[in-house]
This record gives C-alpha cells, sequence and structure tokens, in this order.
C-alpha cells in the first residue's frame, strides 16, 4: 500500500499531458500563406519559357517540332530584335503564334523582355569560330534551278535525291511539312541545322565546303517551289460527269 500515492501522482501527471496535448491539437494551426503573384505579373524565365515555349522548342531549348532556341548557331544569327519580334508577333501561316498582348496573345512586354533575355543566355561565345555564317535574313534572291543543284550537292545524301527522303533522314519536301513552315524557317534550318536530330548546320553538309549564302538562299528557293498551291489537299479532286452532273 505504500506505492499507491506515487500510482496516483504518475496517473495524475500522465492526465495533464495527455489533456495539454489534445488542446495543442485542437488549437488553431497557423500557417503562412505564399503570396499570388497574378500571372501577368510573372517575370521568371523558367516559368515563362516552361508555359509557352517549351512545349514547340523542348526544355532548356532542346528543340522539339520546332527547332532548338538553345543551338549556338541559331543564337549566333538571330539577335535580340528577331528573338523579340518573333516571340512577340510569331509567324503567320506557321503554329508559332503571337505571344505579345500587342499581338492578341497573353504576354506583357516586360514578359517578352525576360523571355529574349533568357534566350540570350543560351548563347555561346565563338559559336561560329572563326567562320561566318550566312545572314539571317537573305539578301539576295534564290533561284529555284540552281537551288536544285545546290541541294544535289549539299542535301540529297540525307533528304534523298528527290528530298522525299532517305536512309538518314525523311522527306524535307512532305506538303504539310512546307505548308506550315515559312521560307525564313527553312533558311534557319539550312544554316543552323537541327543537332538534335542529327542535321548538320551550313558548314557540315559537305566536308571542307560550307553552303555560301547564295546557296541557302538558292535551296530554299528550290524548296518553296515545292510547296502545294493548296494544301490539305492529297487526293485529287472528282471529276464532275457531263452526263448526270454527279461526281466519279
Amino acid at each position: 500500500m505504500r506505492h499507491r500515492p506515487i500510482l496516483v501522482t504518475l496517473a495524475l501527471v500522465a492526465l495533464i499531458v495527455w489533456l495539454a496535448c489534445t488542446a495543442c491539437s485542437s488549437a488553431p494551426v497557423q500557417r503562412a500563406e505564399a503570396a499570388v503573384v497574378p500571372p501577368n505579373e510573372v517575370v521568371d524565365f523558367n516559368v515563362l519559357y516552361s508555359q509557352n515555349c517549351s512545349g514547340c522548342h523542348g526544355v532548356e531549348g532542346s528543340g522539339g517540332a520546332a527547332i532548338a532556341l538553345a543551338n549556338p548557331v541559331f543564337l549566333a544569327i538571330a539577335d535580340d530584335a528577331v528573338i523579340r519580334r518573333v516571340a512577340s508577333n510569331g509567324v503567320p501561316g506557321t503554329p508559332m503564334p503571337a505571344s505579345a498582348q500587342s499581338a492578341g496573345g497573353m504576354l506583357t512586354d516586360k514578359q517578352i523582355d525576360a523571355l529574349v533575355r533568357g534566350i540570350r543566355s543560351w548563347a555561346r561565345p565563338n559559336a561560329v569560330g572563326d567562320t561566318t555564317p550566312p545572314p539571317y535574313a537573305a539578301t539576295s534572291s534564290g533561284d529555284a534551278q540552281r537551288g536544285a543543284n545546290a541541294y544535289r550537292i549539299y542535301c540529297s545524301s540525307c533528304h534523298g535525291a528527290d528530298g522525299r527522303g532517305g536512309s538518314k533522314a525523311s522527306s524535307i519536301v512532305d506538303g504539310s511539312y512546307l505548308a506550315l513552315t515559312s521560307d525564313q524557317q527553312l533558311r534557319i534550318v539550312v544554316i543552323a541545322g537541327r543537332p538534335e536530330l542529327g542535321a548538320p548546320d551550313w558548314r557540315g553538309d559537305v566536308e571542307g565546303q560550307p553552303m555560301s549564302p547564295q546557296d541557302v538562299s538558292d535551296v530554299v528557293a528550290w524548296l518553296s517551289s515545292q510547296r502545294p498551291k493548296f494544301p490539305g489537299q492529297p487526293y485529287a479532286t472528282a471529276s464532275t460527269s457531263p452526263v448526270d452532273g454527279g461526281s466519279r
């Protein structure tokens, strides 16, 4: 019987601790809520690029359905003004949409500036060494007939004699592709290549024989001449019978 006071004391202590814990768990918890940034005030490049560009141009500009924006040759020929203009206004007639509010998009001027700075940060010093790449924009008109010969020299080993694909690369005259691709985009691909797909830049098609600016313009002219007049119509339209007026 001498131990009963001790047991009673321990029981009381346990009861007090349990009541204290219960009170603490039932007390309202104060949580710091993260500040919500309105969409038009987001200027973090990684967020903006992920939400607006990566779907086509790949994670961190690695390329996808569209060219790799981190391609060092592309960044060597496309200056800030070019990147800002395309990001803002898009490329009409292609899947590249306008992003700036001034052109019907969702992004403010500050957000466009953030995208330009971020994309430009991927540029590499001396990306083209001591060579001078053909300019971003053509300085002279291309000639499709000359372009057919230039294509044979520089492109046919991968894309096939007629451009419809070879052992190393797919068709480059596919009607759907050309219908959704501007001449300027074709020019960029010819100059900068698609290294993520194994396509070389203007220096690598023929060893020791880089394409000249005129070669590039001529190849683009030849490719442009293959663009279908009425894209989206893979089959010939049905003829009309003079007898019954129906189609056959």
